[in-house]
């Protein structure tokens, strides 16, 4: 007896019916048959976890290269305009008169020729800020600038006069005077 399964001894010993074992066979192969597919379900799931891994790292990669390249048009843009400041740059002054300018709230002052200053007022040069250091440069240059970066350029008081409102349009403000 020691070499038969459970269930022939069971059904020699009349225990069960041969309908029985037969049930409880089904049962058992169904049983297997379902962890198959379990497991099959378990691997086609993993394999969707790693796909899409896959693609939360290929879209996290695509951003990181879309912020590298966004910093190094920025890099370009800077390298262009101190470009185009050294290149067209006016010389200051540095026993000449003093030009006061606002720049963020704070009033700045640079040392220019009256011919210069007279320029500014003019609306014929502009004031740039490069980096904490202040440069002149043509109205046209300083536009271009503008164009590129409005950060750089220091709006001219002058310039910006006709745009306040109309309340003090009949009152002319000197922009001239030195102060």
């Amino acid at each position: 007896m020691a070499g038969q399964s459970l269930q022939d001894q069971l059904l020699k010993s009349g225990l069960v019916t041969s309908a029985q074992v037969k049930t409880v066979k089904t049962d058992k192969h169904k049983q297997v048959q379902q962890q198959r597919k379990n497991k099959i379900a378990a691997q086609d799931e993993a394999k969707q976890l790693a796909q899409q891994a896959k693609a939360e790292q290929a879209e996290k990669d695509r951003l990181l290269n879309q912020q590298r390249h966004q910093e190094e048009q920025q890099k370009q843009l800077v390298v262009q305009i101190k470009q185009l400041v050294e290149a067209n740059r006016l010389a200051q002054a540095t026993d000449g008169e003093a030009y006061h300018f606002a720049d963020r709230g704070k009033i700045k002052t640079l040392y220019v020729s009256s011919n210069v200053r007279a320029q500014l007022v003019a609306g014929q040069v502009n004031v740039v800020r490069v980096g904490q250091s202040y440069e002149l440069v043509p109205a046209q240059v300083a536009e271009k600038i503008r164009q590129k970066d409005p950060v750089w350029v220091i709006d001219n008081p002058a310039s910006s006069a006709g745009e306040e409102g109309s309340e003090y349009a009949g009152y002319q403000v000197p922009d001239d005077l030195i102060w």
